[in-house]
């Protein structure tokens, strides 16, 4: 077998750009969600006379189940992406995610319709999460896999850039809302963002469709092995797989811990005003969105493991701070606080792109990253804001939430010293 030249793309930027709209689009329409469970849901789709810590509990429950079916989204459309091509799979993930984000902000409450309000939110949260298991490898392989080798990290952070700035429109449009005036938030004003949605996905499919496909995976078309890509994976990767998992527990999960739990601790125990904590969170998205792609350049420069373990060890050490912050009441303090973490956790996601892109061979790539991001985000992300929770219940104690933090911390750095890093021409083979 002789080794040949990696394929790249004359548009490296158009296909990042694509992959970033595309993102913002996804992550906007999953963290209104997120963003609504903490501060409206509980109150909305469950009894008013329930505890409002169990109100909030069975809120961060629905939340879950879309991090549960992410797995699921992902080994859908991965295949589907190794079979018949990553910008395919992406335009129907988009139209996926556009279509149950609008119905949620349609739905009855649990005071019109009963117990018949959760149960339709958790199945179009549902949906939710197979579309955004399938989008994010999709997304992100487009962006590497379009770039040069010297620039992977870089352009591959175009996909992740997706987050904070979904995170921004939604926390920010939650917090104009709450701005204009609470009793409308808590009212008819959180539908408006689930509504408005249906906008952006219009502008999305619009510049997807302008992409051109993978150049590597135009090149694998003839190599590409017998049998299920599940199958492919799991015979040539699945320690990598593992180690892939073990790697994200921070990206996908410590990042909830940072703004969906910390935003409910915040106003359900410490007493922060809606208003401060979402304009904190928006602040701090906005600053997560201009790190990004200068970290990631870093990662190109510098070694990108190298990165993101510097990345893990600042959220650890920002762990406890960033809770106890909370209890001096200074909106000042605050907002620069959520502002630090949010750059040590750019430290982090900015670069894991291309970290989990080159662990795995090209045909069965889309498979192999969706596995590994989706089965993490179920286990780390979705189960995060609910454990915290339960935890900090159980204990009365923040330090138990720090802890936790800070163990996912030291998993997430021993799996990315393990981790394998190749190269596509180290990968793309020929007889």
């Amino acid at each position: 077998m002789s080794e040949r030249t990696a394929p790249t793309s004359p548009h490296p930027a158009r296909a990042a750009v694509a992959a970033f709209v595309g993102t913002t689009i996804e992550w906007f329409d999953f963290y209104i969600y997120a963003t609504a469970a903490s501060l409206v849901f509980a109150t909305l789709f469950f009894p008013a006379d329930i505890d409002p810590m169990v109100g909030l509990m069975a809120s961060f429950a629905t939340f879950s189940v879309g991090f549960f079916a992410r797995p699921l989204g992902g080994l859908l459309f991965g295949h589907y992406g190794d079979r018949l091509g990553r910008k395919s799979a992406l335009v129907i993930t988009l139209l996926m995610m556009g279509v149950a984000t609008f119905s949620v902000g349609l739905l009855p409450t649990y005071e019109q319709v009963g117990f018949l309000a959760p149960l339709l939110l958790v199945v179009l949260r549902f949906v939710q999460g197979i579309a955004v298991g399938g989008e994010w490898g999709g997304a992100v392989l487009m962006a590497v896999e379009h770039a040069p080798e010297n620039r992977k990290t870089f352009y591959g952070a175009f996909a992740q850039l997706g987050n904070p700035a979904g995170a921004l429109l939604a926390t920010g449009s939650f917090g104009l809302i709450a701005a204009w005036d609470t009793e409308i938030l808590y009212d008819w004003g959180w539908r408006l963002p689930f509504l408005a949605s249906v906008l952006l996905v219009a502008v999305g499919l619009v510049i997807r469709f302008k992409v051109e496909e993978s150049p590597v995976f135009d090149a694998v078309q003839d190599e590409q092995p017998k049998g299920l890509p599940l199958g492919y994976a799991l015979r040539t990767s699945w320690r990598t797989l593992l180690l892939g998992v073990g790697v994200l527990p921070v990206a996908v999960g410590g990042y909830y811990i940072v703004t969906t739990f910390l935003q409910a601790y915040g106003v359900t125990e410490v007493g922060i005003s809606e208003q401060v904590i979402l304009t904190g969170l928006s602040i701090a998205a906005f600053v997560e969105l201009v790190v990004t792609l200068g970290v990631s350049w870093l990662g190109d420069r510098y070694g990108t493991a190298r990165v993101v373990t510097i990345g893990l060890v600042g959220v650890g050490v920002l762990a406890l701070p960033q809770f106890l912050i909370l209890e001096t009441g200074s909106t000042l303090l605050i907002v620069l606080m959520l502002c630090v973490m949010r750059v040590a956790m750019a430290t982090v996601y900015g670069p894991i792109a291309r970290v989990l892109a080159q662990m795995y061979p090209p045909q069965a790539r889309y498979t192999s990253i969706s596995i590994a991001y989706q089965t993490a985000g179920a286990i780390f992300g979705g189960l995060a804001p609910l454990a915290c929770t339960a935890l900090f219940a159980a204990t009365g104690s923040i330090l138990s939430v720090v802890g936790l933090l800070i163990a996912m911390v030291l998993l997430s750095i021993v799996c990315l010293a393990r981790a394998p890093r190749y190269r596509d021409s180290e990968l793309l083979t020929s007889a």
